[in-house]
C-alpha cells in the first residue's frame, strides 16, 4: 500500500507534512478530508494503528468541535460513538493522518516522520 496524507489543503500543519514527505523525495496519495472524509471502519484501523486513545482523532482547535461542545460531551461517549462523529464530518478529524496501512502518525512532528516514514 502507497502512503497516504488525508489532509485539508488550507492547514498549515498538512502543509507542513506535505513539504517534510516532499523535501524526503517521499511518495504519497494526498487524500482531501473534506471531500474524501475517512469511512468509520478506516478510523477504526487507524485508530487501532496508531495505540493512541481516540480522544486524539479529535480535532480539538477546530470550529466544529467547539461549536459541538465536544471537550464536555467525548468522555460520556462509546467508542462507537465518538468513530460515528468523527466519520460524519472532516473538519472534526485531526490532521494530517499519514498511513502506509501498517503504521500511522496522527498531525505533524518531524521527529515522529523521521521515525515513521524516513
Amino acid at each position: 500500500m502507497s502512503l497516504k496524507l488525508i489532509q485539508y489543503p488550507k492547514c498549515t500543519t498538512c502543509k507542513k507534512a506535505q513539504k517534510w514527505l516532499d523535501q524526503h523525495n517521499i511518495s504519497y496519495e494526498a487524500i482531501h478530508i473534506v471531500d474524501e472524509t475517512p469511512t468509520k471502519a478506516q478510523l477504526k484501523e487507524y485508530y487501532e494503528l496508531s495505540g493512541l486513545p481516540l480522544k486524539k482523532f479529535f480535532n480539538t482547535s477546530g470550529i466544529k468541535y467547539r461549536e459541538l461542545g465536544l471537550k464536555d460531551k467525548l468522555d460520556n461517549m462509546t467508542e462507537e460513538e465518538q468513530l460515528d462523529l468523527l466519520a460524519s464530518d472532516g473538519m472534526l478529524i485531526k490532521r494530517p493522518i499519514v498511513s502506509d496501512g501498517k503504521k500511522i502518525t496522527l498531525g505533524f512532528k518531524e521527529s515522529d516522520f523521521l521515525e515513521s516514514w524516513k
